[in-house]
């Protein structure tokens, strides 16, 4: 992997003519279980991965914000006083968590610097969460303000719901922000509570990119939320996290068939979190990695987001010696899936997938061992 501190410096120092003041980092993540209940108030359990956006940058003694990306010829320039919303891609997540941020009550001053990330975008791995999250420290770091992990969140959720239009959870912003190395967190998306939860013993996690991709203004993403508040609208509920197994079962045939799936993936996968975070606490792979394989096949029949990629990607990882279990990662209709591995098998699971998912589908697809890392921070003095 390349160092993308040392990358970041050097383009800084190649655009600036000079070493940056300070280098920020915010990771993207990978969610082992617990897909598409954030935004039904309900648990998550994801990690935090060594990939990241990193910026490396500079005060500016004006209110101007100039970024650019290493990766794009193009460059994100505007005034702090005067932010418009103008569809530039990447662009708009800074924008908005400027926006968000002003909105807030917070005093910004200005920066300059460059940004580059190695989480693959619209994989599933959250690359906006953790661009809003980098542009968030910067912000604290170059403000003077602290950085609340929970609070900086909070406004990149506003900025995917309110500015981008993808009405999305808070799940990506909050692991991003507070990821805790060697754990995975536990995380009540309805009081926004975390328990930090280690990784079962001798295993590893692995990210499987089935290099399909989506986007989560266009991918069906919203249609799945209106389901979702149609059925905790027909139960007398604000969320569907306060419908229990047994109402859903005693009332299911009321709703309409795509509804009462929907539905039945909620809450059954919130039941599926809290059983994991259990096996994790007592080691025992074998169990988590049963439910991963469960909340997979609840995602293909019920919620509907997996494609044939990450079907057919489940599929191989499922077979394969010293593999627990596997299962789509992220809102779906592409990107990637997980697995948990043997430690010691890791190696030969990550070739034996990549060559077999190639033979079968005719796409090369990116295998990340990887590693659960710290959320958001500040990299330099």
């Amino acid at each position: 992997m390349i160092d993308m501190e040392k990358y970041v410096t050097a383009g800084f120092i190649e655009r600036f003519g000079t070493a940056p003041d300070l280098i920020v980092r915010a990771p993207g993540r990978v969610n082992l279980i617990g897909e598409h209940t954030d935004y039904n108030d309900g648990f998550v359990l994801p990690m935090a991965i060594n990939r990241a956006v990193y910026i490396a940058l500079r005060p500016r003694q004006d209110m101007r914000i100039i970024i650019r990306s290493l990766e794009q010829s193009h460059i994100t320039d505007f005034a702090l006083d005067d932010i418009e919303h103008t569809n530039e891609g990447w662009s708009e997540y800074v924008k908005g968590m400027a926006f968000m941020l002003h909105e807030a009550g917070y005093r910004l001053n200005g920066w300059e610097g460059v940004l580059s990330s190695d989480v693959p975008v619209g994989s599933g791995l959250s690359s906006s969460a953790a661009l809003e999250m980098a542009v968030g420290c910067a912000f604290s770091a170059l403000s003077r303000f602290p950085y609340d992990g929970v609070e900086m969140a909070k406004l990149g959720q506003k900025t995917e719901n309110e500015w981008v239009g993808a009405n999305t959870g808070i799940m990506d912003q909050m692991i991003s922000a507070n990821g805790r190395a060697g754990n995975a967190l536990l995380i009540d998306c309805r009081d926004l509570s975390m328990q930090a939860i280690p990784l079962p013993e001798d295993t590893a996690v692995i990210i499987m990119d089935t290099m399909t991709r989506h986007s989560h203004t266009d991918s069906g993403y919203n249609d799945r939320r209106e389901s979702c508040e149609r059925a905790a609208a027909f139960f007398g509920a604000s969320h569907l996290r306060d419908v229990t197994l047994n109402q859903f079962i005693e009332n299911a045939s009321e709703l309409d068939y795509i509804t009462r799936r929907r539905a039945r993936h909620i809450i059954t996968e919130n039941q599926r979190v809290l059983d994991a975070a259990q096996a994790m606490k007592a080691g025992d792979a074998a169990t988590l990695g049963t439910l991963m394989i469960a909340s997979h096949d609840s995602l293909r029949d019920d919620f509907e987001v997996t494609n044939d990629a990450l079907d057919t990607m489940a599929q191989i990882a499922q077979t394969q010696p010293g593999c627990f279990g596997a299962r789509m990662t992220g809102g779906g209709f592409g990107g990637c899936a997980v697995a948990l591995v043997e430690d010691d098998a890791a190696e030969a699971f990550a070739l034996a997938v990549a060559t077999q998912y190639e033979e079968e589908t005719g796409l090369k697809p990116q295998v990340y061992i990887c590693e659960a890392s710290n959320g958001a921070t500040l990299m330099t003095d």
